[in-house]
């Protein structure tokens, strides 16, 4: 499970498994989880978080979705 980015208490990462799928990233926090679909940039699925807290999730999707991307692009590109 590729931990691709930490920040205000998020950890945004992917499954090792998941290389079939298109490119998205998993948040978790102790709130709650996400699943975000990066082109284009979609929720997908989420449990406990409320819209606010999505919305400030998305938000850092949305500024960190290059990094993402390359993350997921170099990580399963060597599977």
């Amino acid at each position: 499970m590729p931990t691709v980015l930490r920040v205000r208490g998020y950890r945004f990462h992917f499954y090792a498994n998941e290389g079939l799928e298109p490119p998205h990233i998993h948040v978790r926090s102790a709130d709650g989880t996400a699943k975000f679909w990066l082109v284009p940039i979609a929720l997908t699925e989420w449990r406990r978080y409320d819209h606010r807290e999505l919305n400030a999730i998305r938000a850092l999707v949305e500024e960190h979705r290059e990094e993402l991307l390359h993350a997921w692009d170099t990580y399963f590109s060597r599977s």
